[in-house]
C-alpha cells in the first residue's frame, strides 16, 4: 500500500533538516501525535489525487523523526485514513504505526554512528521524514566485524545487504521459507559466499533431494549411492540396528544378540590367523558365554560394540550359527534365525551395497573420512551427500553417521578443520515431536548445535515447515533467515525466536517475493528485508527431472524397474 503525502504543511521543517538545497523536499512526512516507549503514531495529510510515487507511503519502509542531533529510526508497519470516507477532491488525515528501532547519533565532527534501542523519545509534533541514503546504510552496517554481500536491502537496492559470515557459521544459522521462494538458491549463495570467506572450512550437506550437485560445479563434490563408500563398521550400535531392523526399534532380546554377535566379530577380526577356529567354538561359545561382560557395557563408555573398528559379517553369521547349535541355548531359536536372514539379507541386497561391498577393503577410516571431508579439500571444500539414491530404511542412520563424524573430527583437529553441516529438510532429522525420528540423529545433531562451536563443528538447518522442527535446535540458530511462510504456525515459531525491537517486521512474512528474506540475528547488524543476489545459471540447484521434452530419452519399463531394485 501506497499513499502520497502533500508536504506543503512541513516545508518550513524540511528545510532545516536537508544538507543540500537541492534535496526532494517529499522526504518530510508528517508529525508525531503519539508516542508509547516502543512505537509511534504519526499523522499526515495525502491528496486525494496526487500520484503516486516512490517517495509515498509504503508499508516495510524505514523512515526517521528528527530529533536535531539524532534522528530515531523506526518501521513502518501498518497506516489507516482516519476518515473511512476517501474525498479524492479534497486532502486526507492519515495515521502511520511506527515501530521504533534505534537512532542515529551525529557528533560534532560529523561523524555518525548507529545504536539499537532509544535514549531519547521523540516528543509529540517532531517532524517524520523518509530516512537518509547514508542513514539507511548505516543502520545495516556491521562496522568492523568481517562481512560479505549476500544481497541489497528491499527498500534501496543501492545499499549492499550484509552479514558477519563468522557470527553467522560460529554461533549457527537457519533458512526457512516454503517451497518455490528461492530457499534452494539462497543456500547455494551463502555456501558459495562462505567457503570464499573462510578457506579452512569444509561444509558436508545433507541432500534428500539430490539438487545440489548441479549448483556447485566447481566447489564441490558429489557423493551418491554408487560412489559412496561408508563401512557397516562405521555405525555405532544404534545405528546398525536401525538398519538391521529396518527402521523399527529393536526387542529388547534382539539388541542383546545383536550386540554380542558383533563383539564377537571384531575380537575375532583383531585376533586375525591366530585365533583358532574350532578351538574358539569348544572354549569360547561351549564353555563360556562370548564376551558378556563386554558387550553388556553401558553406551558411551567406549563399549566394543561401538568401537570404529573393522569386522567381517561373515564372522558376525558364523557367531549366529554357532549360537544356534550350542545344547544351552541362552537366546531364542527364532530370534537368532530372523537375525541371522536378516544379516545375509543387507548384504546381498545391491541397495546396501555401499555398506558392505568394499567394506573390508579398508583398515581404517581414514579413505572415508577424507573423501567426505575432503581432507584435503584439493580446490572442492563442499561435499554434496545425496540421500535421494539410498534405501528410505538407512537414511536416518546414515545421517546420524555423518553428523556424529562431523563433530568427532572438529574435535580431533582442535579447530584445524572448519566443518559446516548444513541440513536440507532438517525437520525430518530433528522433528519436534520427541517421539518421532531417530534418536541418535537427534542426539547428533543436537551436539553438533549446543557444543560445535568450541572445536569449529557449525550447524546449518533449511526447513519449509519450522513449526515441525525441534524448537531446540532452532533456538541454537543465533542467524536466522526468513522467506515466506504461508502457514501461520510457521509464521509464530519465527516471531517468537526474535527477540529485539523488530518484530512487526515479521508481519510481512507472507507477503515477502521470490528471493526476499528477513535476517535477524548474531550475523546481521539490525533486523533487515533484503533480497538474496541472482545467482548465474550454472550456480543454481535443481532437481534431476526427468520430463521427456528436453531431448533425452524415455527409459523402458525394464530399465526403471532395475533401478528400483539397485
Amino acid at each position: 500500500m501506497q499513499l502520497a503525502v502533500k508536504t506543503g504543511t512541513f516545508e518550513t521543517d524540511v528545510t532545516r533538516d536537508r544538507r543540500d538545497l537541492a534535496q526532494d523536499a517529499d522526504r518530510s512526512l508528517g508529525r508525531v501525535v503519539s508516542c508509547d516507549g516502543s512505537r509511534a503514531t504519526i499523522a499526515s495529510t495525502v491528496a486525494g489525487m496526487t500520484r503516486l510515487g516512490p517517495e509515498s507511503w509504503t508499508v516495510g519502509r524505514m523512515i526517521s523523526i528528527n530529533l536535531g542531533r539524532t534522528r530515531i529510526v523506526g518501521l513502518v508497519y501498518e497506516m489507516s485514513a482516519v476518515n473511512a470516507v476517501w474525498d479524492e477532491g479534497a486532502d486526507n488525515a492519515i495515521h502511520v504505526q511506527v515501530e521504533l528501532l534505534g537512532e542515529v547519533t551525529e557528533a560534532a565532527d560529523g561523524r555518525t554512528s548507529f545504536q539499537s534501542g532509544i535514549s531519547t523519545y521523540p516528543p509529540i509534533g517532531a517532524v517524520a521524514h523518509r530516512i537518509r541514503a547514508g542513514d539507511l546504510a548505516l543502520v545495516h552496517d556491521l562496522g568492523t566485524r568481517k562481512a560479505i554481500t549476500i544481497g541489497t536491502l528491499t527498500q534501496d537496492p543501492s545499499i549492499p545487504a550484509t552479514v558477519c559470515i563468522d557470527d553467522m557459521l560460529a554461533r549457527h544459522f537457519a533458512l526457512v521459507g516454503t517451497t518455490g521462494v528461492g530457499k534452494s538458491s539462497a543456500v547455494s549463495l551463502l555456501l558459495r559466499r562462505a567457503v570464499a570467506a573462510r578457506p579452512r572450512l569444509r561444509v558436508l550437506i545433507l541432500d534428500p533431494h539430490n539438487e545440489y550437485a548441479s549448483a556447485f560445479p566447481d566447489r564441490a563434490l558429489a557423493i551418491d549411492a554408487e560412489a559412496l563408500d561408508l563401512p557397516f563398521w562405521m555405525f555405532k550400535l544404534e545405528e546398525f540396528a536401525e538398519v538391521v531392523f529396518r527402521g523399527r526399534a529393536a526387542f529388547e532380546e534382539e539388541g542383546d544378540i545383536l550386540r554380542e554377535v558383533v563383539s564377537g566379530a571384531r575380537e575375532r577380526y583383531r585376533s586375525g590367523s591366530l585365533r583358532n577356529s574350532m578351538r574358539d567354538i569348544n572354549s569360547t561359545l561351549l564353555k563360556r558365554p562370548l564376551d558378556i561382560g563386554l558387550g553388556r557395557r553401558e553406551e558411551g563408555s567406549g563399549s566394543a560394540g561401538d568401537m570404529p573398528t573393522p569386522y567381517r559379517i561373515i564372522d558376525a553369521i558364523a557367531i549366529i550359527e554357532e549360537l544356534i547349535g550350542l545344547h544351552e541355548k541362552r537366546w531364542p531359536h527364532a530370534a537368532l534365525r530372523s537375525l541371522k536372514v536378516r544379516l545375509e539379507t543387507l548384504h546381498n541386497d545391491p541397495r546396501y551395497q555401499f555398506m558392505f561391498a568394499r567394506a573390508n577393503m579398508m583398515e581404517t577410516m581414514a579413505p572415508v573420512l577424507a573423501q567426505i571431508f575432503r581432507l584435503p579439500h584439493h580446490g572442492r571444500p563442499i561435499t554434496v551427500f545425496q540421500l535421494g539414491g539410498l534405501p528410505s530404511e538407512v537414511v536416518d542412520a546414515v545421517a546420524s553417521v555423518l553428523a556424529r563424524l562431523s563433530f568427532d573430527l572438529a574435535w580431533a583437529s582442535q579447530g584445524t578443520y572448519e566443518i559446516l553441516l548444513l541440513c536440507e529438510e532438517a525437520h525430518r532429522y530433528v522433528p519436534a515431536d520427541p517421539s518421532l525420528g531417530f534418536q541418535p540423529t537427534r542426539q547428533a545433531i543436537a551436539r553438533i548445535a549446543k557444543e560445535g562451536r568450541k572445536y569449529g563443528a557449525y550447524l546449518g538447518v533449511v526447513t519449509q515447515r519450522p513449526g515441525e522442527l525441534d524448537p531446540t535446535i532452532l533456538s541454537q540458530c543465533s542467524t536466522i533467515f526468513a522467506m515466506r511462510l504461508a502457514n501461520e504456525v510457521d509464521q509464530q515459531i519465527i516471531r517468537s525466536a526474535i527477540s529485539d525491537a523488530s518484530a512487526s517486521t515479521l508481519k510481512f512474512l507472507s507477503s515477502v517475493g521470490n528471493r526476499e528474506a528477513i535476517a535477524f540475528g548474531e550475523g546481521v547488524a539490525t533486523t533487515m528485508r533484503m533480497r538474496f543476489a541472482e545467482l548465474a545459471p550454472h550456480e543454481l540447484p535443481s532437481m534431476d527431472v526427468v520430463t521427456g521434452t528436453d531431448g533425452r530419452r524415455e527409459p523402458g519399463l525394464d530399465e526403471m524397474v532395475r533401478r528400483l531394485r539397485g
